[in-house]
């Protein structure tokens, strides 16, 4: 038993409510339980409940035990002194507020049917990968819908809080933002934290000075990343080399550690150096890039934007000093695909949040007409009859299986809620 359980047996009054009495004999009415709030302080507010003969207006607290009340020290915290019932599982002491009266105790276990609970046996039993998973596609279409959407919208609330906190670092310089977010995403998994480490250490005033300059923006990252650090023969290496010298003490910008880039896992296309290299092609090719990816409103004008490829020494090269066959190293769709995703949708949510705009439907239709993503999890809904047309269903089933299922929060999720609810 867990109490998220009895949150939700009491948030939905799944219990026998005619004959309800507290441990002292009490008669209980409940007129309203109460707004669940998932905040600190009691779990209830603002209930309205009739004991006895008086009605008591305030909050209720639910634990297992009624000894949790102390273990939790709510006797000293004066945010639980306007509790007016204590709902618990198991009855195993009289519980006080700091004034020494006594609170009510209802014990919910006394009115609760054996099918509810062999119900909810049921759904939180472990099980392959997902709790509902033989159930899951069968949830109503509306409900589901409504719930698709709502886990979009937390997905880019807590892709945001990185891009407001970087909105903060940078005094609110949005060109800035997109820059690190740029280099974080161009980095993926492996390289992104170092992307990042190579951005921030880059004033961006200084990147919209030299953007008219290709060679000078290769200098400023491959130099802030160590890349230029070793002796090589390579002419264009020594270029950057020369190049980066001379920016460094032009700026007089500071040589910061930065972790080692990753060669190894990639395959040859995702190379730090080349991704550098059409980073730095695009800041090129676009000034003021910031004021155009927020206007973007269409898949196929991201694609538009972002096509650009690395300088023509990397045409026939992966890494300095080693030439490679002739390709020429354009971004693919597939990668501008992940930066719609992980930038362009994440960025546009967020400063529509920052200036108090609601563009909801915008984005959901714009999510929609990405590409799906292709990875185990969205295989593994597939398999139960779920399958994503869309990059908006994949990011939903993304948020579904990391911040619900893997949670076991089931009671947390619409899914669970409807499951139990009909049976």
């Amino acid at each position: 038993m867990k109490e998220d359980f009895l949150h939700y047996l009491w948030k939905f009054k799944k219990f026998e409510t005619l004959h309800l009495k507290t441990t002292q004999n009490e008669p209980v009415t409940i007129i309203r339980t109460g707004d669940y709030l998932e905040s600190s302080g009691p779990d209830f507010f603002n209930a309205q409940i009739i004991i006895g003969n008086q009605k008591w207006a305030g909050n209720v607290e639910i634990h297992l035990k009624s000894s949790d009340w102390y273990i939790h020290g709510h006797e000293r915290d004066v945010a639980y002194e306007n509790v007016i019932l204590h709902v618990v599982w198991e009855h195993d002491t009289e519980i006080f507020r700091g004034n020494n009266t006594e609170i009510p105790v209802l014990v919910l276990r006394d009115y609760i049917s054996a099918e509810i609970i062999n119900n909810y046996n049921s759904l939180v039993a472990p099980k392959s990968w997902i709790s509902c998973e033989k159930q899951i596609a069968g949830i109503d279409e509306f409900v589901f819908k409504n719930w698709q959407e709502r886990l979009f919208f937390e997905r880019l609330e807590r892709k945001s809080k990185f891009i407001l906190d970087v909105l903060q670092e940078t005094s609110q310089d949005w060109e800035a933002v997109l820059f690190c977010l740029l280099a974080k995403n161009f980095g993926l998994n492996t390289n992104g934290n170092t992307f990042l480490q190579i951005a921030r250490s880059i004033p961006f005033s200084i990147i919209r000075k030299e953007s008219f300059e290709k060679e000078n923006l290769e200098a400023l990252l491959f130099g802030s990343s160590g890349l230029l650090d070793p002796e090589k023969e390579d002419v264009y290496f020594m270029d950057l080399k020369i190049r980066y010298f001379y920016l460094s003490n032009k700026y007089q910008l500071i040589k910061t550690y930065t972790d080692p880039l990753e060669f190894f896992k990639h395959r040859p296309d995702n190379f730090p150096t080349i991704r550098l290299a059409q980073l730095a092609a695009l800041y090129h090719k676009h000034q003021n890039l910031f004021s155009k990816i927020i206007e973007l409103k269409s898949v196929g004008k991201v694609y538009e934007l972002l096509t650009v490829s690395a300088g023509p020494y990397w045409q026939n090269h992966y890494q300095f000093d080693k030439e490679s066959r002739k390709k020429p190293k354009v971004l693919s769709k597939a990668f501008i695909d992940l930066i719609i995703l992980n930038t362009v949708i994440p960025l546009q949510f967020a400063y529509a949040q920052k200036r108090g705009e609601l563009i909801f439907e915008n984005l959901i239709d714009f999510m929609k007409e990405a590409a799906p993503e292709k990875n185990s999890i969205i295989d593994k809904f597939a398999s139960f009859g779920l399958t994503s047309k869309s990059a908006f269903d994949t990011q939903v089933l993304l948020q579904l299986k990391n911040e619900y299922c893997n949670q076991k929060a089931c009671l947390k999720c619409a899914v669970g809620i409807e499951l139990l609810k009909n049976k």
